[in-house]
């Protein structure tokens, strides 16, 4: 009995003492069933199994990277959003939907995630093979706060279009479903590719992606700096038998000020030192490397640069 009671008084002592040295973070990307979503899971299980447990992951979901930003300048404590750095210079800015906001100087990178393609998505009997064809019809810019509502409405304006076509607000979610029901002519979404919701798609309804020519991926570019041309290559998709030409916009993990410098150098060196690993699960992660900091158009949080210091990573001053 008093062996018993010894243990149990070992065990009451020293778990409040795991507690302690437990860290929680959340993570917050997007909308639980994309790719996002996905990366921040798997992102979870490489925080834990890098530090042993000490970091203590929480999922949340997300409606896009509008969201959050404008929760990174109000949410305390270890909290890790994903967005397109463009949404950063812009929150920084003041530049909608962002205006008269405060806050955004607290943002700071940590590290590039894999970036999204640009999918406008339509059904193969909808009579669309460009964007100009979209005039008239009912079309799903994005999901509300998306980057794909962005680049959509980007697209739209550099080509003529805002105001010819006939934008649904509606949840990304829903969007396949309209699609397939005949509601909608097709919706945007900006999401790595293969997109698993494209994918589904394909699987049932004959699609179509509509791409851009050189001259429209210029305009688009003009309006939009951070886009970038890629190529969505034929057979990726169901029925999809031709390369597509579209754009692609770099992503980032980012921090604030508010989270100390310890949690953030165990959160970066868990990144890099799991990113090998997860890209066996997952190929997106393998084309994410070191070169693509300087992508993230913010400064680094103190424990990142710290991080890329000692592991010898060049860091542009413009980031320090």
């Amino acid at each position: 009995m008093r062996r018993l009671i010894a243990c149990l008084a070992l065990v009451l002592a020293t778990a409040p003492l795991t507690a302690l040295a437990q860290t929680r973070v959340t993570l917050k990307s997007a909308t639980a069933g994309s790719s996002y979503y996905l990366m921040m899971v798997q992102l979870g299980e490489a925080l834990k199994s890098a530090s042993s447990g000490d970091l203590s992951p929480t999922i949340e979901e997300s409606q896009g990277s509008v969201q959050n930003v404008k929760e990174a300048a109000r949410r305390s404590g270890n909290f890790v959003f994903t967005t397109p750095p463009g949404l950063v210079r812009d929150a920084r800015d003041g530049k909608a939907p962002f205006a008269g906001e405060t806050g955004y100087d607290a943002l700071r990178g940590l590290f590039p995630i894999p970036g999204i393609t640009m999918h406008w998505v339509v059904r193969a009997d909808a009579g669309v093979t460009s964007l100009a064809d979209l005039a008239g019809k009912d079309f799903i810019p994005g999901g509300r706060g998306t980057a794909g509502q962005r680049l959509t409405a980007a697209a739209l304006t550099a080509l003529g279009l805002e105001g010819k076509v006939k934008l649904v607000d509606t949840e990304l979610a829903s969007a396949p479903a309209a699609v397939r029901n005949r509601q909608v002519a097709g919706y945007g979404t900006a999401s790595t590719h293969p997109s698993p919701q494209v994918q589904e798609l394909a699987a049932t309804t004959a699609i179509r992606l509509i791409g851009l020519s050189a001259d429209e991926l210029e305009k688009v570019r003009a309006i939009d700096p951070s886009s970038a041309p890629v190529t969505i290559a034929r057979g990726t998709y169901p029925g999809v038998d031709q390369d597509v030409r579209t754009l692609s916009v770099p992503v980032g993990a980012y921090a604030t000020t508010r989270m100390d410098e310890a949690a953030a150098f165990a959160i970066v060196r868990a990144f890099w030192t799991q990113r090998e690993a997860m890209a066996r699960q997952n190929p997106w992660w393998a084309g994410v490397t070191p070169e693509m900091i300087a992508a993230l158009g913010a400064s680094l949080h103190p424990g990142a640069l710290r991080y890329y210091r000692e592991a010898g990573i060049a860091v542009p001053d413009a980031l320090r």
